[in-house]
């Protein structure tokens, strides 16, 4: 066990109006859990089964409610030199990111956790580098020492692979690009730690391991879940015997972005799609889909870009490299979580990456009926997002928190409001 210093900020959004000139329905507490480069995702489970939620980071899990413990679960080995004002040098834990000066990538892109052996225990799924493998870290069930390592996909391409069921099996794929391929890996459940298959969606291209843009959802409404890319969403045909190619409905979602995801902006009954446009530049955006007949089609709008101009509030920001969907005032409707990733290739490359990096909740709002409108909402402004971002219930209150993990550490934002 190790006993962190939490970083603890009462962020008071309540009634914060600012320049946005609305309130907003959400506050949240900050809790900053290290300030050490691990990953750039976080997630969370009950590890221990103690009934608080845990949040696992790069290879610690820390120890709910509060947080103040930490424990390995496999090696944390990771260390950088930093050359201080005197000439000396310090030998700081962890990649290199915010507690340093250059930049540097870490070996977890994303984290997911999921009780693959069915042994009641929560056990921990890692997306590693691009191009790397992913595998799952089995929970030893209350023993001490590092967790025993599966790995169940040898190269896992793409920077925003999701783990969700496609096959309608009522169990997670991994959804990724590999070896040219977009498509998604599922297990064999009898023995989940053996090498899970790779079903190919399309025809081998070049998608490869930085591809950026990835999701899943039933775009068009048939009860099978399609698979989401910047170019388009391919169709799950009503029958995978002989793992079909999908059929590809092209269309111009970005340049490729973070997290891609198919909901019901507007409450029309049609499936619209929500991504960012460039990860590493501009923009988040839903695509309003519109039939014509028989065709699928989208009409972008924009709810931030590059100019500050494009968004009512005069809000923008860079690097907007992961998304999620949740629920955060109780409104029955989905709200977006994203905010700019931190020096996502370090303090010189891309636009603007030294600018504060903050981390939103835009509020859906339909002031008619089949409109939609968003409310940006700040949550902090000095946190961001990684490649991934997360909005769960973690303290049992049944409201949407916040966990980030990138290379300015962990947080977990929990939310305070009164409804």
């Amino acid at each position: 066990m190790k006993t962190l210093m939490l970083l603890v900020i009462t962020v008071a959004w309540l009634s914060y109006q600012s320049s946005f000139g609305q309130e907003s329905s959400a506050s949240f507490t900050k809790t900053q859990l290290t300030d050490e480069f691990w990953a750039e995702g976080a997630y969370l489970a009950d590890f221990n089964r103690d009934g608080y939620t845990d949040v696992v980071y790069g290879p610690y899990i820390f120890e709910g409610k509060y947080f103040t413990n930490r424990t390995a679960y496999r090696a944390a080995n990771q260390s950088f030199k930093l050359k201080l004002g005197d000439g000396t040098e310090k030998t700081i834990p962890g990649f290199e990111g915010a507690t340093g000066v250059n930049n540097a990538y870490s070996d977890n892109f994303l984290t997911f956790t999921y009780d693959f052996n069915d042994d009641m225990w929560p056990d921990i799924l890692v997306y590693g580098f691009p191009g790397k493998e992913a595998a799952w870290y089995e929970n030893p069930k209350g023993k001490t020492g590092m967790w025993r390592r599966h790995v169940i996909l040898e190269v896992l391409d793409n920077e925003s692979p999701g783990f969700g069921d496609i096959n309608g099996d009522g169990k997670p794929e991994i959804v990724c690009c590999s070896n040219g391929y977009i498509g998604y890996a599922e297990a064999d459940w009898s023995n989940p730690s053996q090498l899970w298959s790779f079903r190919p969606v399309s025809p081998k291209s070049d998608y490869h391991k930085y591809t950026h843009g990835l999701g899943y959802g039933d775009v068009n409404g048939d009860g099978r879940v399609d698979l989401i890319e910047k170019d388009g969403w391919w169709e799950q045909p009503a029958s995978l015997a002989g793992n079909p190619v999908w059929a590809k409905h092209p269309f111009k979602f970005g340049e490729g972005g973070a997290q891609m995801f198919a909901y019901d902006v507007n409450g029309d009954g049609l499936n619209d799609i929500i991504t960012s446009l460039v990860a590493h530049e501009y923009g988040v955006a839903w695509f309003e889909q519109v039939r014509e007949g028989t065709n699928v089609t989208f009409r972008k709008h924009i709810i931030v870009n590059k100019e500050l101009s494009e968004n009512p509030y005069g809000v923008k920001f860079s690097q907007p490299h992961a998304l999620d969907l949740a629920d955060i005032d109780g409104d029955g409707l989905k709200d977006i979580i994203t905010g700019k990733r931190f020096w996502a290739h370090g303090p010189t490359m891309d636009p603007e990456p030294n600018a504060p990096a903050v981390l939103y909740w835009f509020r859906l709002t339909r002031p008619a009926s089949g409109q939609a409108h968003y409310v940006p909402h700040l949550v902090d402004n000095d946190s961001g997002v990684g490649t991934q971002v997360i909005a769960a219930d973690i303290n049992g209150d049944k409201r949407p928190d916040i966990i980030v993990g990138n290379k300015k550490g962990a947080f977990v934002f929990t939310q305070t409001s009164k409804r």
